[in-house]
């Protein structure tokens, strides 16, 4: 193809550059063209017609396949995950590349070659189907309609091939099966011949085919991107959440686009209709763990990673679809999990949570901290963190969060010092403040409050000492943000009910 634009390219030149010599160089002078010798006559000749033919045939390109410009809707950096596969052609039969299993056809043990034939005669078939639906449109529409004479000898006909199956495996089919698995393992689909009869199976792979027709759709519109970061939605209770980062759910779950998960037990599925038997038989209406804050509908759990290993693992999962910086998704056992819930007459539905390490040897009172989205701008981020020092209160360390802090954390842990630091100022009467009495009262590390009045401009050097300044102006309108919002989103340290854990 490439030569064939070539071509055409210097057929379409020809028409606006001199006449070119039958050896396709363009005269130079007079003397070029008038000088030829009778022995070199045959061989112009024939130069002349071999040229006039390549140029009818660039001009006449009906007889060539159209070119597919893959550029525009392919990264060939991309390569489908299947083992010893090349990523070219489609389960469907209408694509020349695919970038993950569901268009396989290797993983489907198939041929290119057998989806573009499959995918003729499913054609074939649709427009058998469009006609015989034509025929019947003459027909009125009524509820107790009789089935026509067609469709008769069509449902007997699914009858009879659904008799005729092979009700069991032979001996050399069982052992052709167990070495595809035993060759393959998980890396290709299972053979399916014999299992069921050729009729439902034929509408299995018709299935197949078609969602994957319709995820290669959604991935040229940009709805679904290929590789393993795919999920851009989930359904979390009554929420449908757009996802902002990768995480690393196993890649049958990443390359669906969009996951089904438990608000109670975070068991993430397939499908809303596997979502809807698993809710009906589902017992789980808060977390697991002990209830250690209750005040109105806000709760918290303490939740073990070593006792509830499962859970916490969903949930790293989960935040990490909303965190840039996390890490930790598989080894939870060392930390544990505080989760905060809201509850009404179906249960608790998360609201946040925040995790910190079992042991810490730099006094981390929070490794990981997350406001569902739902949630977020609603002081629950405040009160989560408000919660981390009030446990380190309770063990009488100072605390501060594990770096690095996502953007959304570093805003909300800045907003909270600040509140706090206001706070202490407003109810101070002495003359003299000491950076570490206030780090004693609040349990906020040193560092943060000292970065904190730096960022206020309340931390002032004066004839070699650091001084202090208690600005009116930002307590005023601290006073006045704080009347303006109420006492909806605080934590009472009342209503806590929990001691420090020994060592695990």
């Amino acid at each position: 193809p490439r030569l064939c634009q070539l071509d055409i390219k210097q057929g379409a030149d020809r028409d606006e550059t001199p006449p070119r010599t039958p050896t396709g160089n363009a005269p130079s002078s007079e003397s070029d063209i008038e000088v030829s010798s009778p022995s070199n006559d045959l061989e112009d000749e024939r130069l002349a017609k071999e040229l006039s033919l390549k140029e009818a045939a660039a001009h006449d390109l009906s007889h060539r396949p159209k070119r597919r410009r893959f550029h525009e809707s392919y990264n060939f950096n991309m390569k489908c995950p299947t083992p010893g596969c090349n990523s070219l052609g489609h389960l469907t039969g209408r694509h020349e590349r695919h970038f993950s299993i569901s268009g396989c056809p290797l993983y489907h043990n198939l041929s290119a070659d057998e989806c573009k034939v499959h995918a003729s005669t499913r054609d074939k078939q649709a427009e058998e189907r469009t006609l015989s639906h034509r025929q019947d449109e003459n027909r009125h529409s009524t509820r107790n309609q009789a089935p026509t004479e067609r469709q008769l000898r069509y449902k007997e006909k699914v009858t009879e091939l659904r008799r005729k199956r092979n009700t069991g495996l032979n001996k050399e089919q069982k052992e052709k099966y167990m070495d595809h698995r035993q060759s393959h393992g998980t890396s290709r689909e299972p053979l399916l011949e014999n299992i069921t009869s050729d009729y439902d199976l034929e509408l299995f792979r018709k299935a197949q085919a078609r969602a994957s027709d319709d995820l290669e759709k959604l991935r040229l519109a940009g709805q679904v991107s290929e590789g393993s970061n795919m999920i851009k939605t989930i359904v979390f209770g009554r929420y449908e959440l757009d996802t902002w980062y990768h995480s690393p759910y196993p890649e049958e779950y990443a390359r669906l686009g969009r996951l089904y998960m438990c608000e109670f037990c975070l068991k993430y599925m397939k499908s809303q209709t596997i979502l809807r038997r698993h809710m009906a038989k589902c017992v789980w209406k808060h977390p697991p763990g002990d209830e250690i804050y209750r005040k109105g509908n806000i709760s918290v759990f303490e939740v073990d990673g070593k006792k509830n290993k499962i859970y916490c693992q969903n949930l790293c999962l989960l935040a990490k679809l909303f965190l840039d910086h996390k890490t930790l998704y598989y080894d939870v056992e060392p930390f544990l999990f505080y989760v905060m819930t809201e509850a009404d007459n179906t249960g608790c539905h998360l609201v946040g949570y925040f995790s910190k390490e079992k042991n810490s040897f730099l006094n981390y009172n929070v490794s990981c901290i997350l406001t569902m989205p739902q949630y977020m701008r609603q002081g629950y981020g405040k009160m989560l963190i408000d919660f981390s020092y009030l446990l380190s209160k309770v063990e009488e360390k100072v605390g501060s969060p594990e770096r690095p802090l996502s953007d959304l954390g570093l805003i909300s842990y800045r907003s909270y010092w600040k509140e706090v630091l206001l706070r202490y100022l407003n109810n101070f009467q002495g003359k003299e403040i000491s950076i570490k009495e206030i780090s004693q009262e609040t349990a906020v590390n040193p560092v943060d409050i000292v970065s904190t009045l730096q960022s206020l401009q309340m931390l002032k050097y004066w004839k070699g000492k650091h001084l202090v300044l208690k600005r009116q102006d930002l307590i005023d309108d601290w006073k006045a943000k704080e009347t303006k919002r109420g006492n909806s989103k605080t934590i009472d340290p009342t209503a806590l009910k929990w001691t420090p854990p020994k060592g695990t």
